[in-house]
């Protein structure tokens, strides 16, 4: 199966690699002040632009990277969302990432436990990391809907660096136990 093919169904959404027809809606994300604010700031269409290409460009070289997330019932990107990995990065992130008009579905969260599962069965990682930028509490409520805790104070690498933030995140045998029935 090519990367292209892949695709990931929860109840209400579809996560899959970024597809062209996404930048628009992507680089209307990355103008919106509030979505923003945690993210670095707004960002201009030509980083907006290398952004998307980057997420684009991980799946071709390295076979993961974050998700679009598409809402099933409108066909719309609302967001990004998965496994996220850097050079120097902190850690095994999965990350989220949702419009403004679609906060309060309770997306970020039905996307993110089928990013994790996803991270650990098909990436194999031992442990899921979550950068939270410190004021950002939204985040910390869907990281605490994960099971996920707070492991440690942290930072990014080069150019984002300088501002602390939390890592979040849980091993692979802590997701399974919580994951499996009783």
């Amino acid at each position: 199966m090519s990367i292209f093919d892949l695709r990931i169904e929860t109840e209400r959404l579809i996560l899959r690699p970024p597809q062209r027809q996404d930048y628009a809606p992507y680089l209307a994300f990355c103008a919106d002040e509030e979505v923003m604010r945690t993210l670095g700031g707004v960002q201009s269409p030509s980083v907006a632009w290398r952004g998307f290409c980057s997420l684009a460009g991980a799946w071709q070289l390295f076979g993961f990277s974050m998700f679009s997330v598409i809402e099933k019932s409108s066909g719309e990107w609302i967001g990004r969302m998965g496994p996220w990995q850097p050079q120097d990065w902190p850690g095994t992130e999965v990350g989220w990432s949702i419009r403004r008009a679609s906060w309060g579905k309770g997306y970020a969260p039905e996307a993110a436990i089928a990013a994790i599962d996803w991270a650990f069965d098909t990436l194999g990682w031992d442990e899921v990391i979550h950068t939270i930028a410190e004021d950002n509490e939204n985040s910390k409520v869907v990281a605490r809907k994960l099971g996920s805790t707070l492991l440690r104070m942290g930072q990014l690498p080069p150019p984002y660096e300088g501002k602390p933030l939390e890592i979040w995140g849980q091993s692979r045998g802590q997701w399974q136990q919580r994951r499996s029935p009783l």
